[in-house]
């Protein structure tokens, strides 16, 4: 009888606590790494996540551990789930504890301020392991539902679709759908500039801008992150399906994301300590939208709707004031 994978999950938040129980619900030997002691005690004792999960129960093959050693001892998958602005520096403590030929998952949804460097760029650069090594999960997947087992799809991206269909087999399971891609830079930036695009529409519901300007934001942000993507080398394809359309409409109309929930507070007048101090969890795009600008003038890629993000949220201008230097643009082609 061949023995079962086995799963390391860095990170004890929402989505790296729920993607655990995907794994686990799939078969896998899952252990969470928790920075605080006192929660992985918690989680083994009472089976639940109650920072972060409260009141869902999880599998029975889950376990938690504040010893990172003994989270990635043996592990086939190590799994990366905290937030992306961390990662450099926790890599580089996990380093040499990652088991050899382990393959490293990242479910974060960031570019790397400072470097504009991708997940998988950064893990490729710290961990010093080659691309066909690492892999991307994204898509349209909300931790709270996926945590309570309701369907879901997601994209297993790796540029070896060989590692990608391992990891597919290793998390599918009756709720959770995963396709493959081998397009890890369309995959990756999909996920990254919806968190910002994600924004845009909050502070538009907060200000009560109506749906025709969700419509909008939606659709041009969708667009200029086609942009950014096609001029780095990805599949505008990828742009279409989960990992890109998928996850902006989840994540742009559901009160469970928090870079939305962050907008919202934002576009009904809070300042930007306000709404910080309100928000429990990372808001990934409240960085990662001067990453993604950065990135975007690198390459000399017009980011209309991320440009204003980053004028709102940092540089103090009124949302209102930003929303009518953006009507009034220069007209021009749909496709330009």
């Amino acid at each position: 009888m061949s023995q079962p994978v086995k799963a390391a999950v860095f990170g004890t938040g929402s989505w790296g606590t729920a993607f655990g129980m995907v794994l686990a619900d799939a078969g896998c030997e899952v252990t969470l790494w928790a920075r605080r002691p006192e929660l992985a005690e918690a989680v083994n004792s009472t089976r639940t996540n109650p920072d972060y999960l409260p009141g869902v129960e999880l599998p029975a093959n889950v376990r938690a551990t504040a010893d990172p050693a003994e989270a990635a001892r043996d592990a086939d998958f190590t799994v990366l789930a905290v937030p992306s602005q961390t990662l450099r520096a926790n890599l580089a403590d996990w380093r040499p504890l990652l088991a050899p030929g382990t393959v490293l998952v990242s479910l974060m949804k960031g570019v790397e301020v400072g470097t504009a460097m991708r997940m998988s760029e950064v893990v490729e650069d710290v961990a010093k392991v080659p691309a066909e090594r690492i892999a991307v999960v994204t898509g349209p997947n909300l931790a709270r539902e996926v945590a309570a087992r309701m369907p879901a799809a997601a994209v297993v991206a790796c540029t070896d679709e060989a590692v990608a269909r391992r990891l597919q087999t290793a998390c599918h399971t009756p709720y959770f759908r995963p396709y493959t891609n081998t397009d890890v830079i369309g995959c990756e930036l999909g996920g990254a500039v919806k968190n910002v695009i994600s924004l845009a529409v909050g502070i538009a519901d907060g200000m009560g801008l109506g749906d025709n300007a969700k419509g909008s934001l939606i659709t041009r942000g969708l667009a200029e992150t086609t942009r950014l993507g096609m001029v780095l080398g990805a599949d505008p394809l990828t742009f279409s399906g989960l990992a890109g359309l998928g996850d902006l409409v989840a994540t742009c109309s559901s009160p469970l994301s928090r870079n939305h929930t962050f907008g919202t507070n934002l576009g009904k007048g809070m300042t930007l300590q306000e709404t910080i101090a309100v928000t429990r969890q990372t808001a990934e795009g409240v960085k990662s939208c001067l990453s993604v600008l950065d990135l975007a003038r690198r390459h000399d890629v017009d980011m209309p709707i991320t440009q204003t993000v980053v004028a709102i949220v940092h540089e103090g201008k009124s949302p209102m004031a930003a929303v009518k230097e953006l009507m009034a643009r220069s007209a021009k082609p749909e496709r330009h």
